[in-house]
């Protein structure tokens, strides 16, 4: 599409095309994405949905100071632990930050791992209506059945979209209840219907990506660098602030499982073995789902020129 032509779904009527970083955790998307914008004059935008959040450091793997240094991070570290976060919100902060790139002339480079909030920012999300008060009940259910209840729920109503999640996955279930309880449409339906066919960035999307092994014995390593780095001691100076340890980021890789250790629910040992193995779990959804994306351009890591020739071609393409 060229300058001329009008998106009537572009939430600014001058298209802002994006780049995009994507992978799994601890593969390298920001060394990528911070070359990208130092060659490309731009800025990082995190689209992580635990990097967002203040006094998540050395778990939550956010940029060195040496790479923040190098190209302007947005996103990161804004948020108190405390405070909800979803796509519907990421999106609204993003399109600011985008627009703000836009006047100043910077190129955005997105970089994360949370495949839905990028989906979301490239193609809207369906709308429900107001749930804060079915969300309330649900929490309140939550508290006194138990989420296994609430899965069984969620299976007698949307049988399609409980086959797909863990019976675990507390988050997930919970949203699709609430757009049940709301809409009387199920989550599933409704996800069919939307499609995320509308589109409200052009985006080159760049996907990085490891042998399984090489990137398993990788974020096995990075475990041991965040233990070593400080991972318990971070963990513990959060708690002493007075956060509980039941909120949503608290429940991340690695923090959940020091505070397990902590509260004596674990030996170091098992914390440590149990945070490896859902590191390595965590890694592989991410791929699944960037996989079944048709439009991402897979790279190694290191194949950084490769990348930023590919990035130049798509930008001159549309500065036609």
């Amino acid at each position: 599409m060229k300058k001329s032509e009008k998106n009537s779904d572009a939430p600014f009527e001058k298209e802002i095309p994006l780049i995009a970083v994507v992978g799994p955790t601890g593969v390298g998307k920001t060394e990528v994405a911070v070359f990208l914008a130092e060659k490309l004059k731009g800025e990082v935008i995190n689209f992580d949905s635990v990097q967002v959040y203040k006094h998540l450091n050395i778990g939550a793997a956010k940029p060195s100071p040496e790479e923040l240094a190098r190209a302007p991070h947005h996103l990161l570290g804004i948020l108190e632990l405390d405070e909800e976060f979803n796509a519907a919100r990421f999106v609204e902060l993003a399109d600011r930050v985008i627009a703000d790139l836009a006047k100043r002339g910077k190129q955005p480079i997105l970089a994360g791992g949370t495949g839905l909030y990028l989906r979301a920012l490239l193609h809207g999300l369906f709308e429900v209506g107001e749930v804060g008060a079915i969300r309330e009940k649900l929490r309140e259910r939550l508290e006194k059945e138990g989420l296994a209840s609430l899965y069984e729920e969620l299976k007698r109503v949307d049988p399609f979209y409980a086959q797909k999640i863990s019976p675990r996955d507390r988050v997930r279930i919970l949203r699709a209840l609430e757009v049940y309880y709301a809409t009387g449409k199920t989550f599933s339906s409704l996800a069919k219907e939307h499609a995320f066919a509308r589109k409200r960035y052009p985006c080159l999307k760049i996907g990085l990506t490891l042998p399984r092994k090489e990137l398993y014995q990788r974020l096995n390593a990075r475990v041991d660098k965040m233990l070593e780095a400080g991972l318990l001691e971070e963990v513990k100076e959060i708690l002493a602030k007075g956060y509980s340890p039941a909120l949503k980021p608290l429940r991340s890789i690695g923090y959940r499982h020091m505070i397990a250790y902590l509260e004596g629910a674990l030996s170091f040992e098992e914390a440590v073995r149990l945070m490896k193995r859902d590191t390595r779990h965590y890694a592989k959804r991410q791929l699944s789902w960037f996989r079944k994306e048709k439009d991402i351009h897979w790279f190694h890591p290191e194949e950084k020129e490769k990348i930023l020739k590919l990035a130049q071609e798509y930008l001159n393409a549309h500065r036609l």
